[in-house]
């Protein structure tokens, strides 16, 4: 009898935690899709060709759209090929320089120096990026004398470096140390094993942390304030001021006349972040160590 009452007191325990996870799952999930309803439902009708291909129109235009009652022309094409450009640049430098940082971490884990190069990489990891966004405006912005995107391409490679690192080192501790050993019983060098048979073996996970990183700094505008300042019109040029997606939802935001354009660049934000989750999960199921 005793022994039929404590099983029924533990069915009841495991009931009760299982509908306590469920129902603080869901709270959980309400605020993220409210969010993302609110958003979908304004934004989902600004979303065209022309939004995406035609640069925003400056205020005066706008008001005059407004004044006569009609849609706002224009989109946010500026924005889309500053946050491209920007992100490239940084990714092209932050993705060597990260991987390498990661595999010495891994290798020389107990080395004092990796060990202050470790403690240095959680600390700009949890840095607010708008302490980011200032150090980048002293160290880039004064010596070139004037806002650029490089100056904001440095900005989000600082941001993105410390996420790298980790991953790298996170992925390359998990390898089998079996493989190392073949490779240097093969008679290869240390260096040679590494790069030709170590990274192989973790590109997937390498690839999936990259991505996760880039979805990271997207969407930051602080540090892009400092830094790209933002335009008006599409520029290629790298050493001049130029504008982001995030950086245009922030001026929208600030103009009575283009606040209606909010909505469609946070729609373009939100579905271009969800795309990279999306294809860093699909590589990590695909090349799971």
């Amino acid at each position: 009898m005793v022994r039929d009452n404590n099983i029924r007191i533990r069915i009841f325990k495991n009931r009760l935690l299982y509908v306590l996870v469920c129902v603080l799952s869901g709270l959980t999930a309400i605020p993220l899709l409210a969010i993302l309803g609110e958003v979908l439902i304004k934004g989902w009708k600004q979303l065209g060709w022309s939004f995406i291909t035609e640069a925003t129109l400056n205020a005066y235009k706008a008001m005059q759209a407004v004044s006569a009652g009609q849609d706002i022309p224009g989109g946010i094409a500026n924005g889309i090929v500053g946050t491209f450009l920007m992100l490239m640049l940084a990714a092209v430098v932050a993705i060597p320089v990260g991987v390498f940082c990661g595999i010495c971490l891994s290798e020389y884990r107990k080395n004092w120096f990796a060990t202050i190069v470790s403690y240095l990489t959680d600390l700009l990891q949890g840095t607010p990026s708008i302490i980011i966004g200032i150090i980048t405006y002293i160290w880039v912005v004064v010596p070139m004398k004037g806002y650029s995107a490089i100056a904001g391409s440095v900005a989000l490679f600082i941001m993105m470096l410390p996420l790298i690192i980790r991953s790298t080192e996170e992925t390359m501790k998990v390898l089998p140390e079996t493989l190392k050993e073949a490779g240097l019983a093969l008679g290869g060098s240390y260096w040679r094993v590494m790069l030709q048979v170590m990274l192989p073996s973790a590109l997937g996970s390498l690839f999936t942390g990259i991505l996760l990183a880039i979805s990271r700094v997207v969407g930051e505008t602080a540090p892009l304030m400092f830094t790209a300042l933002g335009g008006a019109a599409i520029s290629w040029n790298m050493t001049k001021p130029m504008s982001a997606v995030p950086l245009l939802i922030w001026e929208f935001f600030n103009d009575p006349n283009l606040q209606s354009l909010i909505w469609g660049a946070s729609l373009f934000l939100l579905t271009f972040v969800l795309c990279l989750n999306l294809l860093a999960k699909r590589i990590a199921k695909k090349w799971k160590i």
